[in-house]
């Protein structure tokens, strides 16, 4: 089953998000690379929100930053997972941003596979604020195969 098919057994859609300042999705030769992607949730990983919340902040933006490539490239297929770069707002002492991100990394993992076209590279990073008080912010690369 294709990547497209499966986003859609999921229920996901595609909508384009209304650009803004930057660029959202750039082609580059055979790359897709994203700007960063904000969740919805505001807050500190760590200080009122938890790693589960930070999941599913983390999801939210793999699902918009789909949402950018979507309407870039046309389709999800014909597509290879890259490099993730994971920003969590977090606490001094929060050390759990890998377990946040993992919230994105297990979507395309899904979507792409865990042991084929989602496999892919990943930092996991805890900054001490991010644009708006957005939870997490990321951004991706694809290739284009």
């Amino acid at each position: 089953m294709s990547a497209q098919q499966r986003a859609t057994d999921m229920g996901l859609t595609f909508e384009p998000i209304e650009p803004g300042y930057l660029n959202l999705c750039t082609k580059v030769g055979n790359l897709l690379m994203t700007s960063g992607h904000t969740s919805d949730l505001k807050g500190v990983l760590g200080n009122g929100l938890t790693v589960e919340q930070g999941y599913e902040a983390a999801k939210d933006c793999a699902i918009k930053i789909l949402r950018s490539v979507h309407d870039e490239h046309g389709t999800l297929d014909g597509l290879r997972v890259v490099k993730l770069l994971g920003c969590v707002y977090s606490a001094p002492d929060f050390t759990d941003q890998h377990l946040v991100i993992n919230g994105a990394s297990d979507l395309y993992h899904e979507l792409f596979g865990k042991t084929g076209d989602g496999y892919h590279a990943r930092s996991a990073l805890g900054f001490a604020a991010l644009p708006t008080g957005a939870a997490v912010e990321i951004e991706a690369i694809f290739e284009i195969t």
